[in-house]
């Protein structure tokens, strides 16, 4: 070997010993105790308020405007439903929940809330069922009124769910005159059993009053009540896992509630809070009393609570199993950590900014998040 040959030699060598001491950068282990990625993608937008949805077996999607209107979404193109009912779209009135039998695919029957005009002019909470025939609505039924003197137009609910026996549930508000809290409020309706308005009511799917309803105090019978003492419950579903009912509703200025809803139970409307009223005025020293059901878990400054869904799909692996809570006032979604009947924390999901209306799972495990302003759909899917 020559001189000139001894140098690149070296070289060559020093090259190679070079590159096999580099420190490699192991990849990252990804196991089911990663958080998921997420993937947020807008579904359709340039709506009005979408309150309510829920999802056809095929996939399609159900949904309705607060104004009104209802929409089958399938294959990325939206059609109009036409022959719904007139609508009091006044206030916190409108086109609210829209539910799917579960026997859908047998009996054909979907199911809304919405609000309606009484006979005496002002407000009243209804719940029809009906089937659909092309794109327009048929054989409507009226299968629950709550009677009207929702004068003020405000806190309807509401939410319809229906648990495995079929048994349908109805979240609806206070109504009546106006929101005030303590021992002078006026407007006692979620107090009052014998007032359909602040109760989560249960009945058959054709209406009826199921025989193993509770009687409540200073009746003789079972009504549709279920409990009563809520204010204006926007958010209600079964657990998948433990089949209880769990609901969300507004406070007044703070003490926005999350419950586990029971048979015969009184959430303490509007005589208990852990929020004040709006004018600052106290309703009550804790939520602690006799025969008077606490809050799971309250957020105070209020959030806003309206729907809400579990999340049961192993793809988003660490948060299967947790509670998202859409939020209006605070314009976010909350991941609540649920273990057992405690809410262990309440975080922020990053990449949802607006005002929530609902939150809703889709049967292929994905979730979809109604926001408002305009109104639109987003899918929340994990990488």
């Amino acid at each position: 070997m020559n001189r000139l040959h001894v140098p690149i030699l070296v070289l060559f060598l020093a090259g190679i010993l070079s590159f096999c001491s580099t420190p490699k950068v192991p990849a990252p282990i990804v196991t089911q105790e990663t958080p998921p990625q997420l993937d947020i993608t807008t579904i359709l937008t340039g709506f009005d308020i979408i309150w309510g949805m829920d999802f056809l077996p095929g996939g399609d999607i159900l949904f309705g405007e607060k104004r009104g209107r209802l929409y089958r979404h399938s294959n990325g193109i939206t059609t109009e439903i036409t022959g719904f009912p007139s609508v009091r779209n006044t206030g916190q009135g409108g086109l609210l929940d829209i539910r799917v039998h579960p026997d859908y695919a047998t009996n054909g029957w979907i199911y809304a809330s919405y609000a309606a005009t009484g006979s005496s002019g002002s407000g009243e909470l209804r719940v029809v069922r009906f089937k659909l025939i092309g794109n327009t609505v048929s054989g409507v039924e009226t299968i629950f009124q709550s009677g009207d003197g929702n004068t003020w137009n405000g806190h309807y609910g509401s939410r319809i769910a229906f648990d495995k026996d079929r048994m349908l549930y109805l979240s609806i508000g206070e109504g009546g005159t106006g929101s005030f809290g303590g021992p002078s409020a006026s407007n006692r309706n979620s107090a009052d059993v014998g007032s359909n308005w602040g109760k989560i009511h249960r009945l058959t799917d054709r209406g009826a009053v199921p025989a193993d309803n509770p009687v409540l105090p200073g009746r003789t019978a079972p009504t549709t009540v279920f409990a009563y003492g809520v204010r204006n419950p926007q958010g209600m579903l079964f657990h998948p896992e433990t089949g209880q009912l769990w609901e969300s509703e507004h406070g007044p200025k703070g003490g926005d509630e999350l419950n586990i809803i029971t048979k015969g139970s009184n959430y303490g409307w509007p005589f208990y809070s852990l929020g004040v009223n709006y004018n600052g005025s106290s309703i009550s020293q804790g939520h602690t009393a006799p025969n008077i059901t606490e809050p799971l878990f309250q957020w105070t400054p209020s959030v806003g609570t309206a729907g809400m869904a579990f999340i049961t799909d192993a793809s988003f692996k660490t948060w299967k199993g947790n509670l998202l809570v859409g939020a209006l006032a605070s314009q976010k979604v909350y991941r609540c950590v649920v273990d057992g009947q405690k809410v262990v924390s309440s975080t922020e999901v990053p990449g949802i900014t607006g005002r929530v209306r609902h939150v809703a799972a889709a049967p292929d495990g994905s979730i979809y998040v109604s926001i408002e302003s305009p109104g639109r759909l987003v899918r929340i899917r994990a990488k």
